[in-house]
């Protein structure tokens, strides 16, 4: 089945937020928040304390002017230089513990949500991988988590320390003169609408700039897992084009934020100036008049240049609030994905006896009457597998014979749960899999795919991945004996050498060898191999399907098989076309009876020639 990966412009996660609520978005980051919330609400008080001491400033500059400048008083200078100093290192040191509040706990919630991240996609349904783009999701891991630890560092206390000190600072230049305050108050209307219109503005494009930056690290994390592919035909002219029109694509986005985020800090900062500049000539002549003295008029200047950097923030912090909303939208897109559930709805189990044991025509693996089809399949569109009945009894292994798409791989994910049944259900020992514990069922059963997955991690850790944690040398040893591996012990550190990502570092043969040492180190009750020997050359196929042999009579096995020679390892041969199975016989029945088949092996034969 093709899937498509999501991109900004149409990924699996866009409806529509017209109306979205951006603190209602960010108060959903209160659990995270919660267990440090002491230390931020003190975090907040100590900052709301230094600001308005910074307000006190010109309450001493009044002073000062009415008092010992107009006496001439030079002590009484002095005095008030030392309370403006005593003032300004009060002021730095609140600042200064304020950071020292949040720094560590934010640094946890940050770690907390990846770690939550991380945890929860892995228990997201195969289905999900297939429809979401790594870049989307790498994204969101970090530069989203990263927007929210500042976020929670800054914008979120700044926003009510700004809006206490504004108002503080208000109230108190209104009481030292009530028209000067009227002057300074008139931009605030205008300035409280274009708040308004730049915050939905804001929003839109900021969404817009976290998703193209995911669909960027797509391409990257693609051009460099790909490297080889890139170079072997010589594409990386094409892959650097691709890149740059992503990057001017992002470009231009960042440029409409900046433009965004111009508008409205000219219409903050001109405004006011404006109003500062006409109280500056009004209370001139209101000093010249004597109605007002000359400390009130530099204590109400003071107090105004004072609030100038609260309100000149509040374009900024409204633009990182939006960026931060949008990233707690993208997380919790993910977050809120359904889980694998533990059991599958709509199935029933087996009938069992009085005992409460199956029959002995249930022992084994079973299909019982399975279809299936992709949940992102259109409704109208055909099933990839239909009415599935497949018995492969205690001990017996099965080979999964079919032409090119007709559902064998499909098949084979289904009995670890990789993807659910549509309908039927499937049973392990007459216990049908969807009654049984996820972490269970794994247990019971191993799988190697016909395309190897190797992590960046020792051989050794990547093949007792596939048993439980008290395995070691010896069970090692086994499955490097069985899967003709021991080329393992050759390189530089043995067993302990790291196969670097994704196991480039080894070959295609040796990263099939390794995931089904992983496959069968653990001596699983079923073992489900799919096409496990494809890239290995007739010489090491041999020894491993004579090794395997031993393995596979301790098992009950499904393997899907293109070559003759891994159909002879099975006892009895399944054909699958069409998404049904059309025969099921041994080897050399089949190959008398059924023509598809025939026609099958004659073809492998002749490519193996």
């Amino acid at each position: 089945m093709v899937t498509t990966r999501a991109t900004a412009e149409d990924s699996p996660d866009r409806t529509d937020r017209s109306d979205r609520s951006a603190v209602r978005t960010l108060l959903r980051l209160w659990p995270y928040v919660r267990p440090v919330r002491v230390r931020l609400f003190t975090a907040a008080f100590v900052a709301v304390v230094a600001s308005c001491l910074s307000l006190v400033i010109p309450l001493v500059l009044k002073w000062m002017v009415d008092g010992p400048v107009a006496d001439r008083d030079p002590a009484g200078v002095w005095l008030g230089a030392l309370y403006l100093l005593l003032l300004g290192v009060a002021e730095a040191l609140l600042f200064g513990l304020r950071r020292w509040l949040v720094a560590r706990p934010l640094a946890g919630v940050e770690a907390g949500m990846r770690a939550d991240l991380y945890r929860h996609l892995q228990r997201l349904p195969v289905a999900f991988h297939d429809r979401w783009a790594s870049g989307q999701l790498l994204s969101r891991g970090t530069t989203d988590l990263m927007l929210l630890r500042m976020f929670l560092a800054f914008p979120l206390t700044f926003l009510l320390v700004n809006a206490v000190t504004i108002l503080v600072g208000v109230i108190i230049m209104l009481l030292q003169d009530w028209t000067l305050g009227l002057v300074i108050l008139i931009p605030a209307v205008p300035v409280m609408v274009t708040c308004v219109i730049f915050e939905k503005r804001y929003a839109t494009v900021a969404r817009r700039a976290q998703d193209q930056v995911g669909d960027l690290t797509t391409v990257v994390e693609e051009s460099v897992l790909g490297i080889r592919i890139i170079k072997g035909f010589g594409r990386h002219r094409s892959q650097a084009r691709a890149f740059r029109e992503q990057s001017r694509t992002l470009r231009g986005t960042e440029l409409r934020k900046a433009r965004l985020l111009a508008a409205i800090w000219g219409v903050i900062v001109t405004l006011p100036e404006v109003a500062i500049g006409a109280a500056l000539v009004l209370g001139a002549i209101q000093v010249a008049d004597g109605q007002l003295s000359a400390g009130t008029l530099v204590a109400f200047l003071s107090t105004a240049l004072a609030l100038r950097w609260p309100v000149d923030s509040i374009g900024f912090l409204l633009a990182m609030s939006q960026e931060a909303a949008t990233a707690t939208e993208r997380y919790f897109e993910v977050m809120d994905a359904e889980q694998e559930q533990p059991t599958a709805a709509g199935t029933t189990a087996p009938t069992v006896t009085a005992t409460g044991s199956t029959g002995l025509k249930d022992k084994g693996l079973r299909f019982h009457d399975v279809s299936f089809r992709y949940p992102d399949a259109p409704t109208d569109s055909p099933p990839v597998l239909t009415r599935i009945d497949l018995h492969i009894r205690p001990g017996e292994s099965m080979a999964l014979v079919g032409a090119t798409g007709s559902g064998k791989t499909t098949l084979t994910a289904l009995v670890p749960r990789l993807h659910e049944v549509t309908s039927g259900h499937i049973t392990l020992d007459g216990k049908d899999i969807a009654e049984l514990p996820r972490d269970t069922l794994r247990e019971l059963v191993a799988v190697a795919f016909e395309e190897p997955t190797l992590f960046s991690a020792s051989v050794a850790e990547n093949v007792l991945m596939g048993t439980s944690d008290g395995a070691g040398e010896p069970e090692l040893e086994r499955a490097l004996a069985v899967a003709q591996a021991d080329f393992a012990h050759a390189l530089p550190h043995g067993t302990g050498t790291q196969v670097g990502e994704q196991g480039l570092s080894l070959s295609g043969g040796q990263r099939q060898r390794l995931a089904l040492a992983r496959a069968v180190v653990g001596r699983p009750r079923f073992l489900v191999l799919d096409d496990p020997l494809s890239a290995l050359d007739v010489h090491t196929e041999a020894a491993v399907e004579a090794a395997l042999r031993d393995v596979l009579a301790e098992t009950t096995a499904l393997i899907v098989a293109h070559r003759p020679s891994t159909v002879l390892l099975a006892d009895r041969v399944a054909l699958l076309s069409g998404g049904r199975i059309a025969a099921v016989g041994t080897h050399h029945e089949l190959l008398r009876t059924n023509a598809e088949y025939a026609h099958l092996m004659a073809g492998t034969e002749e490519a193996d020639r």
